[in-house]
């Protein structure tokens, strides 16, 4: 292999033109010599020049890769929250089906957290944002703790976990969780702000834990990048809850309880008619990580007893479409047989996912490093850089010290 090259073939092996071979010269990524054969040119270091071609390669080969990433199925980002396995979510190895049976919120945000310690949600005299509970008064409180909320670089995790679980006390507060002596857990401040008796209460608590996290979703992705910045976890949360607002996520439910006032008005059948034969896509039914069904919404809907004309609904559709009902049609079936306020599917979500979305930020902490994805440029094609003024030209005039140099380096590299 020659050791040095000509100066045209050192652009076809970059594909690049001349000035970007003496601007590699001139950062000193190239290093040059007179040609022996013709002192007027330059010879530049081969072995230099295959350096950056393989740099350029593997540049190539991450921005295919992050564009793949971004909006493929899966993401370069390790985690040890939660995975999949055999169509069941998994909090840190454990099930989240079985722990759905018996645990808390709580309990799975112990989990979650990587806590040494037991986890309690207290309540703090922080006020809330807005008079009337929901989803305004939730995003508004956070919004004000996330203006003046403080760094999480340099706090141990046990202050992380304080203030995480106040977090979660809030967004609950925010949808109507009421606090008194004999009530200790989310589902029971749930259930008496709503009005529920034991059998209501527990069938929150299966929910809460069901949905507490589900892997790098779009919302536990917004988290990360936030955490990643070193902002403070009000941020962090807002963050999330704000991806997770919209109606191809958390508040899918949302659609499902249209459909279900629909169903209410017209019937199931005239409501499955209409959507079939109008090819109109059915909400709350299928999930492209479940192709044999949502087990979270099997758990939660064996356990109700739904209306008679929602159950009929779900029947139909599930026979005549053959896709099962996801998490959200659950979540909607037991709004509407606890007879819960309307925007009370989208709360048990948020508030349950607050955990799991506090969980990716705090995991994020660890890493040490900013999330900053590359943009591929796709706009107009770029003004001529030849036409701009010179560096140190303010006029249009190049300045002495600009032309010396440019006299230098064109003696040096001819």
């Amino acid at each position: 292999m020659r050791t040095w090259i000509t100066l045209t073939e050192a652009a076809r092996q970059l594909g690049v033109q001349a000035q970007t071979i003496y601007a590699y010269v001139s950062r000193g990524n190239i290093a040059v010599m007179p040609d022996p054969a013709d002192p007027r040119k330059s010879l530049y270091r081969a072995e230099d020049v295959a350096v950056l071609c393989r740099k350029k390669q593997v540049g190539r080969k991450r921005a295919a890769l992050a564009a793949g990433t971004i909006f493929g199925a899966e993401p370069c980002i390790h985690s040890a929250i939660t995975t999949f396995s055999k169509g069941r979510a998994y909090y840190r190895g454990r099930d989240s089906i079985r722990l759905s049976q018996t645990s808390t919120l709580e309990d799975v945000a112990a989990i979650l957290w990587n806590a040494r310690t037991p986890i309690s949600f207290d309540m703090d005299d922080t006020p809330l944002q807005w008079e009337e509970r929901g989803r305004q008064c939730a995003f508004m409180s956070l919004a004000a703790l996330a203006a003046n909320g403080h760094s999480t670089h340099g706090r141990t995790d046990r202050a992380l976990h304080t203030e995480a679980g106040r977090l979660v006390a809030l967004v609950s507060q925010a949808f109507g969780a009421q606090c008194n002596d004999k009530v200790r857990f989310t589902h029971e401040r749930l259930a008496l702000g709503w009005g529920q008796d034991s059998e209501g209460t527990d069938l929150i608590r299966r929910a809460l834990v069901l949905v507490a996290d589900h892997e790098l979703t779009s919302s536990a992705f917004a988290a990360r990048i936030t955490a990643s910045t070193g902002a403070s976890l009000p941020g962090c949360l807002l963050t999330g809850l704000a991806a997770f607002s919209g109606p191809l996520h958390g508040d899918a439910s949302g659609r499902v309880r249209a459909v279900f006032d629909h169903v209410e008005r017209v019937g199931a059948e005239s409501v499955v008619a209409h959507h079939l034969q109008s090819a109109i896509p059915i909400p709350g039914f299928n999930h492209h990580l479940y192709p044999d069904g949502d087990p979270r919404a099997q758990a939660l809907l064996e356990r109700l007893n739904p209306p008679e004309e929602l159950a009929s609904f779900i029947e139909k559709v599930t026979r005549l479409t053959g896709l099962q009902p996801n998490i959200d049609v659950a979540l909607a079936v037991l709004a509407a047989q606890l007879k819960l306020p309307r925007d009370a599917s989208f709360a048990l979500f948020a508030t349950a996912r607050s955990v799991g979305l506090l969980a990716h930020s705090m995991e994020q902490l660890k890493v040490g490093k900013v999330i900053r994805p590359r943009g591929r440029y796709t706009g107009p094609v770029l003004e001529n850089a030849e036409s701009a003024p010179p560096k140190g030209d303010r006029n249009g005039v190049p300045d002495a010290a600009t032309v010396d140099r440019n006299r230098v380096f064109k003696t040096i590299l001819r």
